[in-house]
Formats: structure tokens, sequence, C-alpha cells
């Protein structure tokens, strides 16, 4: 069974930093594309990053130039290293594993909360 399990969310102060791990299940992270979603109270899922198995990034204009995503093949982890942490990043951080041909995982999420 395919699992991910997101980890390294916290109460953090604006302008600091967090780093996100996911680990995922062996079976399906070589060829899948990896992403980070969140989702705030009251709205709706949002995309924020991927990397792909042959490891090309994109990033939402949101978080581009803060975060950056990365992935361990050799650890099965994909990682989001945020930085320059705002109040408006308070969300529920979510790791998606996704494939053009099967269907989506998503982890449990895990709250990452910007205050001071």
């Amino acid at each position: 069974q395919v699992q991910l399990v997101e980890s390294g969310g916290g109460l953090v102060q604006p302008g600091g930093s967090l780093r996100l791990s996911c680990a995922t299940s062996g079976s399906i992270f070589s060829t899948y594309d990896m992403g980070w979603y969140r989702q705030a109270p009251g709205k709706q899922r949002e995309f924020l990053t991927a990397i792909t198995s042959g490891g090309s990034t994109n990033y939402a204009d949101s978080v581009k130039g803060r975060f950056t995503i990365s992935r361990d093949n050799a650890k099965n982890m994909v990682y989001l290293q945020m930085n320059s942490l705002k109040p408006e990043d308070t969300a529920v951080y979510y790791c998606n594993a996704h494939h053009a041909f099967f269907r989506d995982y998503w982890g449990q999420g895990t709250q990452v909360t910007v205050s001071s």
C-alpha cells in the first residue's frame, strides 16, 4: 500500500524557516512526480511546487524564490525548504505523488503556523 507521510511542520516566527519532509513508498517514488500543496482555513487547496522524476522543478508565484523542493531518490524522500515565512503561509501542507497514467496519492498533511 502506498503511503506518503509528511513531517516537519510547526510554529515559526515571521521571517523564519522550516523544512518539511515527505517519506514515500519505494514502489512509486522513482516514477512519480512529487509535489507540495497547502490549504489554509476556508480556502481551496493550493499548488506550491513540484519536482519531476527527472528533477525538473516548477513553483507557484506565491512561493517562488522562498521555497525550494528537492528529492532524495536513494531515501525515497521529498523535501520542502521554506524560507522567509510569512503569516499568510500558515496552512496545512500536503505532499502529493502524481503520475500521468495512474492515480494521485496524498499525505495526511502537516500544520505550519507562522506567527509572532
